[in-house]
């Protein structure tokens, strides 16, 4: 082929990357990799065991025998200490970054080697029980650790009466998302010396604390609320010191050194070729008028985060607002007209959509869906304009089966729900929320179903550790709020990314839309908002004659 040939195809080539893609596009995540400092890993390891000979003595530092270009240079230190943490936690040595955890590796193996009768976990944890979930895989590694009430002597007096959750995240991969708060929070002085990068923010429902260590972004967590102490509800003010408990106590534990690896790129996402005959969606963004946080608009987030499984078993699904349509109660924002009797009219005060007070009306099981991501709640949503929003997307199963005893609901734990994708389940037994964690090589999500009843997903075995397949069932579509029937029959779908703020709620919109399109084997049609109402006419001004002066 001639250079001339040769270079209109180059030019055609990059012409056609540059395009920018149709309204209706969705993208997939641009994703930053990060490279670890394995050997400033090693060197903090072989300070922390200085202090105990016998430990010293287990381990060895020479470099183990050359190995092929393409795999990483390892210590044999590396190899051993995962031999030794990999009883307590499986699978260690499947992590790429350096694994910190609350765990005394100095002085478990010094016990050991003398032979001490008593090696209880907790003594090695700082108090903390073994770990309720550890999971690691080529992305980093999760863990998450409980401290029971009254643990420690040098911890506060605490009005929260239950256990509290500590969860741990590193990563190798950085969700590049625009984030108007990120890098906030306020430095930490007495953990200063130890982490002088250490940031300590409240966000979204968690007080968190971040640091990097060997190049490699870590956060520390625990979900809270920024207020009173209760006895049922735990205050960051309490959870702070649980939190700089844990941190105080992390140790290197294991890892495994991997070549080096590149950052993904945002590219266009796939999807069906032919279109569905009846499927419709809004735009991500578009949420019902006046639905928002003071009257906030969407978020029109056109990413695909992963390519999942639905996760309601079987078409058809509905998406769309619970608060905001009929039977919804406005969010608390006040309603017009309304009587509790099946039938009747009424409105939210914030905008005129008609509605009724009847959860089957059809307009809850129609298309077009509809994003509600940004609609009002009272959780923080860093994405959404004012802060604040639903974290996540609502969706209805195939149809309302009205209960029989002349009442207009539901009846619920009918629909299978399912795991969108190979992965862990993060959930503490009588918790209303289930997380699926995934851990792969270009991934590390994950993905929160509410509303499934917890006495359910406990009798089935929904909690922490539990391994899944997508597709696999692990609950029905229910209406569990604090107790059953607190919602109507729906299951509440979202989705978090990890950054340098740990994990972040993003609108799971164009992720549901793009999964429901592989279910029912046909594409969406995007319905476009309507035209904005033209401005009003100023009144015309009639001619007035202009006195003129006399001569």
């Amino acid at each position: 082929m001639p250079g001339c040939c040769f270079l209109f195809v180059a030019l055609a080539w990059l012409a056609l990357a540059a395009a920018p893609a149709h309204a209706d596009e969705f993208r997939t995540p641009s994703i930053s990799v990060i490279r670890p400092d394995w050997p400033a890993a090693l060197s903090q390891f072989r300070a922390e065991i200085a202090a105990q000979p016998l430990a010293a003595d287990h381990f060895s530092f020479a470099a183990e025998r050359p190995r092929p270009p393409f795999k990483p240079r390892r210590n044999a230190a590396v190899t051993q200490l995962n031999a030794v943490t990999l009883p307590l936690f499986a699978g260690i040595a499947q992590s790429p970054a350096p694994v910190l955890l609350p765990f005394d590796v100095a002085q478990y193996v010094a016990d050991r080697q003398s032979g001490a009768t008593d090696l209880s976990v907790p003594r090695y944890q700082a108090g903390f029980r073994a770990a309720a979930m550890f999971n690691a895989g080529p992305a980093g590694y999760d863990a998450v650790f409980v401290l029971d009430r009254g643990v420690g002597d040098d911890m506060p007096a605490r009005t929260f009466t239950e256990p509290v959750d500590v969860q741990i995240t590193a990563s190798l991969l950085v969700y590049d998302i625009v984030d108007p708060l990120a890098g906030k929070g306020e430095p930490v002085k007495a953990l200063a010396a130890q982490f002088p990068d250490l940031r300590r923010v409240i966000r979204e429902g968690y007080v968190r604390y971040a640091f990097t260590r060997f190049g490699v972004p870590y956060v520390v967590s625990i979900q809270c609320h920024d207020g009173r102490a209760r006895r049922k509800r735990l205050a960051c003010r309490e959870a702070s010191p649980i939190a700089e408990r844990f941190l105080k106590a992390l140790h290197i534990a294991g890892g495994t050194p991997r070549r080096p690896r590149f950052n993904i790129a945002s590219d266009i996402s796939e999807r069906p070729a032919v279109f569905s005959p009846d499927f419709t969606y809004r735009p991500p963004g578009e949420i019902i008028a006046g639905s928002g946080y003071r009257g906030q608009p969407g978020h029109p987030d056109f990413t695909v985060y992963a390519q999942i499984r639905f996760p309601i078993e079987q078409a058809p699904a509905f998406a769309n607002s619970q608060s905001f349509m009929n039977w919804g109660d406005c969010y608390r924002t006040g309603r017009l007209g309304w009587r509790p009797t099946k039938g009747d009219d009424y409105r939210c005060k914030r905008n005129d959509k008609p509605l009724v007070f009847d959860e089957s009306a059809g307009g809850n099981y129609s298309y077009p869906w509809q994003d509600n991501f940004c609609e009002t709640r009272d959780f923080e949503v860093g994405q959404c304009a004012n802060g604040m929003g639903h974290q996540g997307q609502d969706i209805r199963p195939s149809a309302c089966h009205l209960r029989n005893d002349g009442a207009d609901r539901c009846l619920p734990d009918i629909y299978p729900v399912v795991a969108v994708r190979d992965g862990v389940l993060i959930r503490t037994p009588t918790q209303q929320a289930v997380f699926l964690l995934v851990n792969s090589r270009n991934e590390h999500i994950r993905f929160r179903y509410i509303h499934m009843n917890p006495a359910r997903l406990d009798a089935d075995g929904v909690v922490h550790g539990r391994r899944v397949t997508e597709s696999e069932r692990i609950g029905v579509v229910s209406n569990f709020q604090d107790f059953p029937g607190g919602t109507s029959t729906h299951l509440h779908f979202d989705v978090q990314v990890f950054t340098h703020d740990g994990w972040l709620w993003v609108n799971p919109y164009a992720t549901l839309v793009s999964a429901y399109e592989r279910l029912i084997g046909g594409r969406g049609r995007e319905i476009e908002p309507p035209p904005p109402a033209p401005p009003a006419t100023p009144p015309a001004i009639a001619d007035t004659a202009v006195p003129q002066p006399a001569n």
